[in-house]
């Protein structure tokens, strides 16, 4: 090796150095930079010939172990799934309040039913009366406040949704932004290692909105889908939209048909002008977009349902009389006749028959129907998961109300007619004996405060009786928890806890109605919709109101334990695993200035061998 080429050499060596010591500089400011991934230099020796002629940097490499980082990215989803969950179940926790703590609706209950159960020993007492009402009313505020706070958690979920569709957008854009950034840029030097930080920063900040995957390509470019295999990145980016509706209420839900939907969709708009439901394709499974649908529209809304039925099972229970068909024969012909007269929007008779031919008791109900758009019922309005329901039109008349219920009851081989008035009667087939009419009642509401009888509209919808009427928009149990209140009529008179007929008149000591408002709070049984998520479809729950609700409060509690365990969980796992993603990708200064130590010694030498060539070359001058 000649002495130009020792010097060459040398002049590389301690521009390599230089570019080591830029890269050690660079590490060692962006130390705390989020999303920054320390560098360090790829050396390669320069060969000419047979001999060696320098070094040179190959590439800028970044220290990360891209393995960890796809599963990091996985983890994240996870945690801001499960996170963001158990925070909103922990909100939802608050609005029913510690079980036993004074406010809570258990305890106002059980205040309401301690102020009849003293009105029942004392029902004279005008004091009595006013600590009734004063108690159910604060029983229904409070279920009014709850109902508001469940939608009003609702309508976070869907600001938060906004949000988080903005923040994906942007990320979405810049992680399309840099990709094209890269394409032109010189592989393994400085300036496309600083992008690809960059890049994976949004990448990481769209993991944790969605559950993703990303697929690198050529020229450092990546592809992201979703996990369920929509494209979100590539070349371009696709636009997330999301029509936000403001405020929630309990009648907002999300559906399929965008002229039911009355709640935000996203919708993924491609470059191509492709667009996907991602709700309805359910293409997010994670993440916190998937937390914000997941409470909006299924836990809240269940939490909602279960407020209802309360509600529901309470004015029901105080305003529903029951009467049987009385028993009719005619000829060989056996049955029972029932009027309709009191029957309003909502109201029912159930019909109890048996097939002979099979040997099956089955069930019939008949239920008033004011609303044409809302027929034909499902089986499913009803609790009774047995039962064959019939929705009837009665704008037309007894003439059109037995002609519907003709051709609906006329396969099972039922006869029914109209002997007079609004009566309905209801006969077997007679001497072919294959069907016989076990049972008829009717349940209907109590509409007055003294109507001779011990049921009264108690509970009422804002200003309209309460009786569970189906619509088109919906069942009017949608929402009651927030509409609820004592009837006016009787706030204003509370004498009507005892009187509940004026010719004769109730006598002021009157047990009657108290011991019946008791006894069906109290003790009552009432079927609960399985909608609520208490009980099933094949078995819904019947009990006690006051077990209903302690059966709600404690699934509630459980569900909340249950997020903060998922979440507990989850934190372990992703932390464990950004543990290990740093322990190579992060800057130890430490490392830095022992690397740094190297790089002076290094620069040292390379001088060292400049000055050695120099002075040899002066030397060689000289002589």
């Amino acid at each position: 090796m000649g002495l130009s080429q020792s010097l060459a050499t040398a002049v590389t060596g301690m521009r390599v150095t230089q570019a080591g010591l830029s890269l050690v500089a660079g590490n060692v400011a962006n130390a705390e930079s989020p999303g920054y991934v320390r560098k360090t230099a790829l050396r390669v020796p320069v060969i000419v010939g047979d001999a060696g002629a320098g070094v040179r940097i190959a590439a800028i490499n970044r220290e990360l172990d891209q393995y960890i980082q796809r599963q990091l990215r996985v983890e994240s989803s996870g945690a801001g799934y499960a996170g963001l969950r158990s925070e909103l179940y922990s909100r939802l926790q608050s609005v029913y309040g510690v079980p036993g703590s004074v406010g809570t609706l258990e305890g106002v209950y059980n205040d309401f039913l301690g102020s009849l159960q003293a009105l029942s020993t004392t029902p004279e007492s005008a004091a009595a009366r006013s600590a009734v009402v004063s108690s159910a009313q604060l029983l229904t505020q409070q279920l009014n406040s709850m109902s508001n706070d469940i939608q009003a958690l609702r309508g976070d979920a869907e600001f938060g949704l906004a949000d988080a569709v903005t923040k994906a957008n942007e990320a979405m854009e810049r992680i399309a932004q840099i990709n094209g950034q890269l394409a032109t840029a010189r592989a393994g030097d400085a300036t496309t290692a600083s992008l690809l930080d960059q890049r994976d920063v949004y990448i990481d900040q769209l993991a944790k909105m969605m559950d993703i995957t990303v697929v690198q390509g050529d020229f450092n470019q990546v592809t992201v889908f979703t996990n369920s295999g929509v494209q979100l990145v590539g070349n371009s980016a696709s636009t997330l939209a999301f029509d936000a509706q403001g405020s929630m209420n309990p009648t907002a839900f999300w559906s399929n048909d965008p002229t039911l939907r009355n709640v935000g969709t996203i919708v993924l708009k491609g470059p191509g002008g492709s667009d996907v439901d991602l709700i309805s394709s359910r293409a997010i499974r994670s993440g916190e977009i998937a937390a914000y649908l997941e409470m909006r529209d299924q836990i809240l809304v269940e939490a909602q349902t279960q407020l209802d039925e309360i509600a529901a099972a309470m004015a029901r229970a105080l305003s529903d009389r029951t009467i049987n068909g009385a028993p009719v024969v005619v000829g060989a012909q056996a049955g029972f006749d029932i009027d309709l007269n009191s029957l309003i929007d909502g109201n029912s008779v159930r019909v109890t028959y048996t097939d002979n031919t099979s040997g099956t008791q089955r069930t019939l109900t008949l239920m008033r129907v004011d609303d044409p758009g809302a027929l034909p019922l499902s089986n499913q309005a009803t609790t009774d998961p047995n039962d064959r329901v019939i929705g009837i039109d009665f704008s037309g008349g007894i003439a059109s109300i037995m002609a519907q219920i003709a051709g609906a009851v006329g396969a099972s081989g039922l006869q029914v007619s109209n002997p007079v008035g609004n009566t309905l009667r209801i006969l077997d087939d007679g001497a072919t004996n294959n069907v016989n009419v076990d049972a008829v009642s009717a349940t209907y509401t109590v509409t007055g405060l003294t109507a001779g009888v011990p049921e009264l509209p108690f509970f009422v919808d804002g200003n309209a009786l309460y009786s569970g009427a189906i619509r088109a928009i919906g069942t009017q149990t949608v929402g009651f928890a927030g509409r609820i209140t004592v009837n006016l009529n009787l706030a204003a008179d509370p004498s009507r806890l005892v009187i509940y007929q004026l010719a004769p008149p109730t006598a002021a000591g009157d047990q009657t109605r108290p011991n019946f408002i008791f006894d069906r709070l109290n003790s009552g049984v009432h079927a609960f919709s399985p909608e609520s998520g208490i009980g099933g479809s094949a078995a819904p729950f019947n009990g006690r109101i006051h077990s209903f609700m302690r059966q709600m409060i404690s699934q509630q509690g459980a569900a909340a334990e249950a997020a903060a365990n998922l979440k507990q969980g989850q934190d372990v796992v992703f932390n464990a695993l950004q543990q290990r993603f740093n322990d190579g990708a992060s800057v130890n200064i430490d490392q830095e200035l022992a690397h740094l130590l190297e790089l002076q010694n290094a620069y040292a030498a390379n001088a060292r061998v400049l000055t050695t060539v120099k002075e040899m070359l002066d030397m060689l001058l000289r002589m």
